[in-house]
């Protein structure tokens, strides 16, 4: 049975003891820690007669929500009224649960069938390690509850952004999208140090290498696929790259057609800011059938090349055509090796703005242009 979303569970003008939200809410009451102590005024009596939860079994987890379910014995079972559900970020299991009695801490469930699913994106995070432990109580007439020990604690992680999530984001991210310029390059900036190595020690090949935790926090490509950042935006008076550049005065300038073809599959991979004005959109392009396709096709929505609002490719009189939007910043992520040789490398003439840099940038999570409900 599917425990009803949390979302007005904070706002309730109810009394904490005796607010539950259908089959489950959060209530600011004192419950017994782990360890059976209980605060003088926690309205919480002890009952041995209680079963306590064990074998506690998570499955079905996602970006926000889980389905927990446990076994206990038969004895005094129908004298359960409630599920008392301890929910701790996994870092923070030794902290003190209780700092204000006016702050809800805990899940309290009634007694309904197992498995149950607890979902709330303001108290879950996509790919965060929680810790969990279930109490069984029994509500008294006079609202104070009788309670069992705590089951063993578990742990778990919660899931990346889904296909679904992900269009949520894509679809915002369609919004402010701008009208589409022409462009003909692609460009990675890099310091000289790095085409030298590449020329030495890699055959003069870029390497793909797996993508920081800039971004989304659920983001499934984040730490897992590996790739080549390139970038594709132009300025809008002269329609050819920027002269500055966040990550080094050496440019490797390639031909578009070399990398985004009728032969590579485009995704949409995140879209985000850091505390500005603009955004940012991450798309992969990926050779067809190669292991970064199958990655991205299992992982991430995919974008028609042709017709988009981010990155096109079509044929005018036989020849490809390239545009991207004009009022996002485009990071895309090629998946293959590219050979310098395809390219030119050259020293650029403008600044090196470090302030621009996008290196492992946490996503502004109060952002409601780029932000979703659920976790961030």
């Amino acid at each position: 049975m599917e425990v009803p979303r949390l979302d007005h569970a904070l706002n309730s003008p109810t009394s904490p003891c005796e607010e539950v939200i259908k089959n489950l809410s959060l209530e600011a009451i004192q419950l017994c820690d782990r360890d059976g102590n209980k605060s003088q005024d926690s309205g919480i009596a002890e009952m041995e007669e209680l079963p306590v939860p064990h074998n506690i079994k998570i499955s079905n987890i996602t970006c926000d929500s889980f389905k927990i379910s446990w076994e206990m014995d038969s004895k005094s079972k129908d004298r359960i009224t409630h599920y008392f559900i301890d929910l701790n970020k996994k870092e923070n299991k030794n902290s003190n649960k209780f700092k204000h009695k006016d702050v809800p801490t805990k899940l309290v469930a009634k007694a309904v069938p197992l498995p149950m699913t607890v979902r709330g994106h303001w108290f879950l995070s996509p790919r965060t390690e929680y810790t969990v432990a279930v109490q069984t109580a029994s509500k008294q007439v006079d609202g104070d509850y009788v309670v069992s020990e705590w089951s063993e604690i578990i742990e778990f992680c919660t899931a990346d952004y889904s296909k679904v999530h992900l269009t949520q984001l894509l679809e915002k991210a369609e919004v402010i999208s701008g009208r589409m310029l022409k462009f003909s390059v692609f460009y990675r900036n890099q310091h000289k140090e790095y085409f030298d190595y590449v020329r030495e020690h890699h055959g003069n090949a870029m390497q793909p290498s797996v993508k920081d935790n800039s971004g989304s926090h659920g983001s499934p490509i984040s730490g897992k696929l590996e790739g080549i950042f390139f970038s594709c935006s132009t300025e809008f008076n002269t329609g050819k790259p920027p002269q500055d550049s966040p990550y080094g005065r050496y440019r490797f300038e390639i031909a578009a057609e070399k990398l985004f073809n009728p032969n590579t599959n485009l995704y949409f991979g995140d879209f985000y800011c850091m505390y500005t004005a603009y955004h940012y959109v991450i798309l992969v392009i990926a050779p067809v059938g190669s292991p970064g396709d199958e990655f991205c096709k299992q992982r991430l929505p995919q974008l028609n090349s042709k017709d988009n609002k981010f990155l096109t490719c079509t044929e005018e009189d036989g020849v490809l055509v390239y545009h991207h939007a004009q009022d996002v910043i485009l990071e895309v992520i090629y998946t293959d090796p590219v050979d310098l040789s395809l390219g030119t490398v050259a020293e650029i003439t403008g600044h090196q703005l470090m302030s621009l840099s996008t290196a492992n940038a946490k996503k502004d999570p109060s952002c409601k242009t780029c932000n979703i409900s659920v976790g961030r």
